[in-house]
């Protein structure tokens, strides 16, 4: 079975072409896969699946094993792996264009903003096809990312992705990210749209932001819907031989 590994700004996955190799279980497969230190390594795993909706269709897995319903990071490099210009996602069929360079752009869809069920954090819940919890801090690089992440996480029904963000100014952003079933990563594109979508409902940002994350930088637009627009690197690709 032949893989590739990829990452958009360190948000780093497998890579498996569903349409030519058949995994009977998938989400066992992919906690197996990536293991750092027994497997492949990564954030998870993506299998691309032929789609009737979209050129093709993602279908991801966490790191844990749990099946993931978005992620933007991922969604760049299966249309950099495949040529696609639509991708289907269990949040919706995502356009993607290549921007130059080997950066590719994302209708991400619009936020939907929604009540906090836990009033005793200063969240901000923001649905990007998956839900997040934007809190504001100030300073990202010393916030208790693991302690609170995994605390806030297992506390929202379901779980949740959780950013601390520092607006630096009214063009940019500082954000390091918990995501749920993955721990903390080096960059998350949902919650980077989630961070700018509720720091410009609130005021403290223009419609075009670039958020810093400590795998790199994403750009953030907000129009009628949210864009993104970031790398999509090749690592390297291989074959498992059992």
């Amino acid at each position: 079975m032949k893989f590739v590994k990829m990452h958009g700004c360190g948000n780093d996955y497998v890579y498996i072409d569903g349409r030519v190799y058949h995994v009977e279980n998938k989400s066992e497969f992919a906690a197996k896969m990536s293991d750092r230190h027994k497997g492949i390594g990564g954030d998870g795993v993506v299998f691309i699946e032929s789609s009737k909706t979209a050129d093709c269709k993602m279908d991801m897995y966490n790191a844990d094993g749990s099946r993931g319903m978005m992620c933007g990071n991922a969604l760049r490099c299966v249309a950099a792996l495949t040529g696609a210009e639509t991708v289907e996602t269990l949040s919706g069929v995502r356009p993607v264009t290549a921007s130059g360079d080997g950066l590719f752009t994302v209708d991400m869809g619009s936020p939907v903003f929604m009540p906090n069920p836990l009033p005793r954090y200063p969240i901000h819940i923001v649905n990007m096809g998956n839900p997040h919890a934007v809190m504001f801090v100030e300073s990202a690089a010393n916030a208790p990312v693991e302690s609170l992440g995994v605390e806030i996480e297992r506390l929202y029904d379901g779980g949740i992705n959780v950013e601390f963000v520092n607006v630096l100014n009214r063009c940019y952003l500082n954000m390091r990210v918990w995501e749920r079933g993955s721990g903390e990563t080096l960059a998350c594109g949902t919650g980077a749209c989630a961070a700018a979508a509720a720091a410009h409902r609130l005021g403290l940002v223009d419609k075009t932001v670039d958020v810093q994350l400590p795998g790199g930088m994403l750009k953030i637009e907000i129009r009628e819907s949210v864009y993104m627009t970031g790398n999509a690197v090749k690592v390297f690709e291989g074959e498992l031989l059992c």
